[in-house]
């Protein structure tokens, strides 16, 4: 079917909004680990590093749309072991969850245990006496965002393909070329977040921890709906965002108090 017959079926456009809010929501654990692993870089590195792992997660998805037979292949088994068949798919989810699991606790244990020694190369003037910030390997960066962007984008080619028929193909890559323009724009504001309230990114590591566990489970074939992931974290954030609220409005009260005694013993 001839691209331009398909976008002029009006129904096809609730398919491709509905499709590009699914891949977004798909895409918030990979923009969170993208946000988090490049916390560290110079200030003016983090948005050339981020759009390019976004970017790779676009490549990463469309490739493997393409080669949709190729993922479907991965279903297929090719050993038994710990009681169960094991197939190239659970094996993917196997080896990205354990890595995000692995990374995102020693990223929990670097920012608790050793804060001032883990900062971004563009604070170091603000770092302890004797510390020394961490050397940053952009190289190496970048693969750990491409090998993470190819176990997120399975997830997302897998729900797009059960979406949406095999003739729909350029719909899928509209809705997912919407996601990661969205992930563009509201990439920069969230690391900025993120950078400025250590608790949330925290907060945002125990969700990577949360979502390394998924991953390994869904390899063992004991699936968990993302919603409920999803729904704790939000929870969770929004407790948080108000815990910060109130401290900010305790900390404006006591300037206040400070400020009308001080006027008071001038009187």
């Amino acid at each position: 079917m001839h691209i331009l017959e398909i976008f002029a079926d009006p129904k096809v456009y609730i398919m491709l909004l509905t499709l590009a809010a699914m891949e977004i929501v798909l895409g918030i654990d990979n923009i969170v680990f993208i946000t988090i692993i490049t916390g560290r870089l110079p200030r003016l590195k983090q948005p050339m590093v981020r759009r390019l792992g976004i970017g790779l997660a676009l490549v990463s998805r469309i490739g493997l749309l393409f080669g949709i037979s190729w993922v479907l292949s991965l279903e297929n088994v090719l050993f038994h072991a710990i009681g169960q068949d094991w197939n190239g798919k659970e094996l993917i989810l196997l080896a990205g969850g354990l890595f995000l699991l692995g990374k995102a606790t020693h990223e929990i244990y670097e920012n608790v245990e050793r804060p001032e020694d883990h900062q971004a190369r563009h604070l170091t003037d603000t770092l302890a006496p004797g510390a020394v910030a961490v050397a940053v390997s952009i190289p190496a960066m970048i693969v750990q965002i491409v090998l993470l962007d190819i176990v997120f984008s399975i997830d997302s080619v897998v729900t797009a393909v059960g979406m949406l028929p095999a003739d729909k193909i350029p719909v899928m890559i509209a809705a997912m070329i919407i996601a990661v323009v969205v992930m563009l724009i509201f990439a920069g504001p969230l690391s900025d977040f993120v950078d400025r309230h250590a608790s949330i990114k925290i907060l945002a590591l125990a969700f990577l921890v949360l979502i390394g566990v998924m991953l390994v489970l869904d390899a063992f074939n004991h699936h968990i709906s993302k919603g409920y992931i999803y729904f704790s974290m939000a929870f969770s954030l929004v407790m948080q965002l108000l815990n910060m609220r109130m401290a900010s409005r305790r900390e404006r009260i006591a300037r206040r108090t400070g400020v009308l005694l001080r006027a008071q013993r001038t009187e």
